[in-house]
């Protein structure tokens, strides 16, 4: 029976601190490993933290602070997949064959973007990812949004990846999805859980997808979760698609499996997003 197995990291770097934020993303690969897990999941933005310069509160046009010395470092800061630290997590994903979804401020072509990689178990990145729905009500505005979606295979499993505020919009699961993911990967970092969740039951649903969500502990928040896309049994029965849902405030790992045999099974015999009637959707792209 194919199985993936998720470990989700539900703690809260909120230092900036690069080598420390490695060093304890590394710590918690090796438990991963220990629990019996296929990948390790990290909230948003882990290396970096998600976090930026006093000045960029202010949102401000770009043009009055884009020469301020706490943004220039703060843009500075942002790495790229040569880095030390993603050069890290590659070499023990190979070394314990362990694939990780490990996330920061990427750079650019001028400012910083907010990225995940998907690393598998030879230590090989094999998606990159930059956050599409920046948001642009917030300090996020000063991110460059990344351009598109995209799906990559993990044991032969495919796998998308959205970041945080993209679960907002119902495209960003259905372009997965319409790409072939199987599941969809979502580092995490914000407040407001329960409306949430019920968002992401509805996305996993709708387009038949195993959903895993990801985010630091904190009040009002944490409730790292999975939903599995099975909401009717074989004969019709509905049945509840929640697989996992942790607390607010527990910090440290938790793990969940998704039965890959029974979720292709259920694909193949149930009809969402099979018989889309695209020409009437005239205004999704305005």
């Amino acid at each position: 029976m194919k199985k993936l197995t998720v470990a989700m990291v539900q703690y809260h770097c909120n230092n900036s601190n690069q080598k420390i934020n490695t060093e304890i993303g590394l710590k918690y690969v090796r438990e991963a490993k220990i629990r019996g897990a296929d990948m390790v999941l990290f909230p948003e933005c882990w290396i970096t933290a998600y976090c930026c310069p006093d000045i960029a509160k202010t949102l401000v046009p770009i043009e009055k602070i884009e020469k301020n010395s706490d943004f220039i470092k703060w843009c500075e800061a942002a790495i790229t997949k040569e880095s030390e630290p993603i050069l890290k997590f590659r070499a023990i994903a190979k070394e314990l064959s362990i694939g990780i979804v490990i996330t920061g401020f990427t750079k650019g072509e001028k400012y910083p973007q907010n990225t995940a990689f998907i690393i598998d178990r030879d230590g090989q990145i094999i998606l990159k990812y930059s956050k599409v729905h920046t948001c642009d009500f917030d300090w996020e505005c000063y991110l460059e949004s990344g351009e598109g979606f995209h799906v990559c295979r993990f044991d032969d499993i495919c796998i998308g990846v959205m970041i945080c505020y993209d679960r907002e919009y119902p495209e960003s699961a259905r372009e997965l999805m319409l790409q072939g993911a199987e599941i969809i990967l979502i580092p995490n970092n914000c407040e407001s859980m329960k409306p949430r969740l019920q968002e992401l039951s509805v996305r996993a649903m709708e387009n038949m997808v195993g959903i895993a969500m990801v985010n630091p502990p904190g009040e009002n928040a944490g409730c790292s979760c999975v939903f599995s896309p099975i909401v009717w049994n074989k004969n019709g029965v509905p049945v509840d698609n929640i697989i996992m849902i942790a607390d607010e405030k527990t910090e440290g790992i938790v793990c969940a499996t998704f039965n890959i045999d029974e979720i292709r099974e259920y694909r193949n015999r149930e009809d969402l997003g099979k018989y889309r009637k695209v020409k009437a959707y005239k205004w999704l792209t305005k």
